[in-house]
């Protein structure tokens, strides 16, 4: 018999925007390492991303909701950054990166609200 997975949509997708906000974080470290960039640079780089943290720790959906908004600078940037240089195998990662956080971001928040907006199993409709 095989087992079934109860586990709901939208912790997958939280997990993986977890997941790809962390490489992405990750890509930007080791990008401005890389170019031995002054602390303003990094600070560029990282606060957009660090910004969000708090929300996300606490499963605010307008947090998510704005995280993919700024994601799409990291994919302006990124986009840029792969056409003047295909191989640069750091671009693609990031590029990776940040397509993956917008989809699983915007998905999570999509499958959240409605499971937050649902009515629970003892609530039957019926008012008093």
């Amino acid at each position: 018999m095989s087992r079934i997975s109860w586990v709901r949509p939208s912790d997958k997708a939280h997990l993986l925007t977890w997941l790809s906000w962390a490489l992405l974080l990750a890509v930007q470290v080791v990008d401005a390492w890389l170019h031995h960039m002054p602390w303003i640079f990094w600070l560029a780089r990282l606060l957009p991303l660090l910004i969000f943290l708090p929300g996300m720790l606490r499963d605010n959906l307008r947090s998510y909701i704005w995280l993919c908004f700024v994601s799409l600078l990291y994919f302006i940037a990124l986009v840029e950054r792969l056409v003047a240089q295909p191989d640069n195998i750091l671009s693609i990662v990031g590029m990776c990166a940040v397509v993956t956080l917008f989809t699983a971001a915007m998905m999570f928040v999509r499958w959240r609200a409605r499971e937050r907006k649902a009515p629970t199993s003892g609530e039957t409709g019926v008012t008093q």
